[in-house]
């Protein structure tokens, strides 16, 4: 691993006003671009498929094979979609990246729409966050006035225009195929695969969906090439990509790592646990993932390791409790988003996710029924691989996990609250008192 910190991303958002075009230009924003447009366009997902970069929004698919798939004998038309329907608790990287630096997005998007040879984006953004929405759509007029977007895309014949569409805020609109129905215009459902989206996605025609993360790492390979990407991160996880810290820490933010860091290392990066503070449990990658203990510290944040430890690294969110946090009122709080975002289109998560709030609220209030903890495994059982899309297995893996590892809380949930087992901590209350003056 290279060093600890790797800002590539990040390296322009402490510059004035580095979301404008000039600002960007400065710091060789465009250069990327500049060199792609005499790349064919099969070289170029040759490039990313080589330099071994990975989805950044959850799964960890390799990119460059995600843009081989669209058939180019297909004559309708080619399109590139980016998920920026950032919406899971915890998950809090594109938002910062396309409030800091929109032009590493759409000069990213440029790049890769001429590898999968589309004429058309879209940029799919979470409809609440609409500062980020003003703030992409300023960029790309900029992009236009100065020639890298529009008709003839520095004087090469390459065209591309870019439509920045603000969702309506929905989190299963982050599953892709809801993402695409949403853009037609209808309600933000998945579909039945196959099709796949690369065959028939957007307006039944061949479409490559990226996250925002992946999507702006392209111009950054283009410059640096396969070896520099491949100097960072580890053999099979290559690269640098931005870990959001939160919880129970002194210095919550963006940090941006080889991939292969571990918690133990980003926690010293970020100051360290809040005073009397000690690890309980965390997410690796969003609360859709499943959590982790203090004797998980040290397991490589990259795709292979996380999952070896019986998780997943999602979206690199990490969020971190203390002993203060009850387990089961947290596991709550976030089957609560669940219940209440499920779009409703299968039965195991529509159903499933309100009962699972049921039965932990019980738990919650010291009202625990015999029964209660097994009944909550079995519903998870049948939610998991019987959902419609990936977003209802999410919803059991908090639940499972946390039973796992603090199975006598939720015992102790049979007769006891979680307000009596974890009162107000005095740091908490120091805290509330401090805001308040």
């Amino acid at each position: 691993m290279t060093d600890t910190l790797t800002p590539v991303l990040t390296d322009n958002w402490d510059q004035d006003n580095a979301w404008t075009l000039a600002a960007y230009e400065q710091r060789g924003g465009y250069e990327a671009l500049k060199q792609a447009v005499r790349i064919a366009p099969d070289e170029l997902i040759t490039l990313v498929k080589d330099a071994g970069l990975r989805g950044r929004g959850g799964a960890g698919f390799p990119t460059g094979m995600k843009w081989s798939f669209i058939p180019q004998d297909n004559p309708k038309p080619k399109y590139l979609v980016v998920n920026a329907d950032e919406s899971e608790p915890g998950t809090c990287k594109d938002i910062p990246l396309m409030m800091a630096s929109p032009h590493t997005l759409i000069e990213g998007v440029i790049i890769s729409s001429r590898a999968i040879r589309a004429e058309k984006a879209f940029i799919y953004v979470r409809g609440e966050v609409l500062h980020v929405v003003r703030r992409l759509r300023a960029a790309v007029r900029e992009a236009y006035e100065a020639g890298y977007l529009g008709e003839d895309i520095l004087g090469t014949g390459t065209r591309l225009d870019i439509v920045v569409h603000a969702g309506a805020g929905a989190y299963i609109c982050g599953e892709e195929t809801a993402l695409l129905d949403s853009l037609e215009g209808r309600r933000g459902q998945p579909r039945l695969r196959p099709p796949f989206p690369a065959v028939a996605g957007l307006y039944a025609s061949p479409t490559v969906i990226n996250n925002v993360e992946s999507i702006a790492s392209v111009p950054a390979i283009v410059r640096g090439g396969i070896e520099w990407f491949g100097s960072m991160g580890t053999e099979k996880s290559k690269g640098f990509t931005i870990y959001s810290l939160s919880g129970h820490v002194r210095r919550p933010g963006q940090y941006e790592a080889p991939l292969g860091i571990t918690l133990r290392e980003l926690l010293e990066l970020g100051g360290g646990m809040r005073e009397g503070a000690e690890l309980k449990f965390w997410t690796p990658g969003g609360s859709s993932t499943p959590i982790l203990t203090a004797e998980h510290l040290d397991v490589p944040l990259d795709y292979e390791g996380v999952s070896a430890a019986g998780s997943m690294l999602g979206t690199k969110a990490l969020q971190v409790f203390d002993q203060t946090t009850s387990v089961v009122r947290a596991v709550l709080r976030w089957t609560e988003f669940y219940k209440h975002e499920s779009c409703g289109k299968c039965t195991p998560c529509r159903e499933g996710t309100w009962w699972m709030v049921q039965i932990l609220r019980r738990l919650d209030n010291g009202e625990g029924q015999p029964g209660d903890i097994e009944l909550l495994q079995d519903l998870c059982s049948n939610i998991l691989g019987r959902s419609f899309c990936a977003l209802g297995d999410g919803a059991t893996s908090p639940i499972t996990s946390a039973i796992e590892y603090f199975r006598d809380e939720f015992e102790a949930g049979m007769n006891t609250p979680s307000s009596e087992l974890f009162p107000p901590s005095a740091s908490t209350l120091f805290a509330k008192e401090g805001v308040a003056s």
